[in-house]
């Protein structure tokens, strides 16, 4: 009698270790795969904005040829001399893409989008707050610390002197260094309204991986 209700016992906690090892793998295997997912995604928008701002170029230069030997009257005719009304835009989950960012150190290398929503973090990091992309000011980039190591998760990683390549639209990958490193309050934003007196800087901000701060990455053109 006690051997058999000791047997039972022992199949029912198996049954459950069983259920654990099973539901953890599982959740493992769901987890690379959405982490495979999302970067295959993110570099197919990468290559399709790697594409638009080539061909870009070439609008803008057989735009300026055409310019060249055409009719002075355009301009006064209303036609756009602006090659940016014409220009191909590309976007990621229905988001404008604004340009892309590279950390070497981190192996990373995301497109940026121009926006802040639940929706926008969960597919890529996005513009919080800036002049934009390659412009002189500060341009602060947020993204999310995930433990799968997606997004910012590992900028914990990153340092002073660290470099950071940001592509805008327009094609122009300009070189920025870290040169402050410092966590703060989410509610902080002063960090962003700094005054950088006519130089191009980004901030990058992500969580911290308790969450009850924020990580900020300050750097500028070097």
């Amino acid at each position: 009698m006690f051997n058999s209700k000791y047997s039972k016992v022992l199949t029912v906690i198996l049954i459950i270790v069983i259920i654990g090892i099973v539901g953890t793998i599982g959740y493992f295997v769901y987890d690379l795969y959405v982490v495979k997912s999302k970067n295959n995604k993110a570099q197919e928008i990468l290559e399709e904005f790697s594409n638009a701002s080539i061909r870009r170029e070439f609008d803008d230069t057989d735009k300026n040829e055409s310019d060249s030997a055409g009719n002075p009257l355009d301009s006064i005719n209303g036609v756009e001399s602006n090659s940016t009304a014409n220009s191909e835009k590309v976007y990621m989950e229905g988001y404008e893409v604004m340009g892309t960012i590279e950390i070497p150190k981190t192996n990373l290398n995301l497109p940026i989008l121009a926006e802040v929503t639940k929706k926008s973090l969960e597919t890529s990091v996005a513009i919080l707050y800036g002049v934009g992309l390659n412009e002189p000011g500060n341009t602060t980039i947020v993204g999310h610390n995930y433990r799968n190591g997606l997004f910012f998760s590992d900028n914990k990683k990153l340092a002073v002197g660290d470099i950071i390549y940001i592509t805008d639209q327009a094609g122009n990958r300009v070189t920025y260094e870290i040169y402050d490193r410092f966590q703060t309050t989410p509610s902080d934003a002063q960090y962003m309204e700094r005054d950088t007196e006519g130089a191009r800087e980004i901030s990058l901000s992500t969580c911290t991986d308790n969450s009850k701060a924020r990580l900020i990455l300050l750097a500028k053109e070097k």
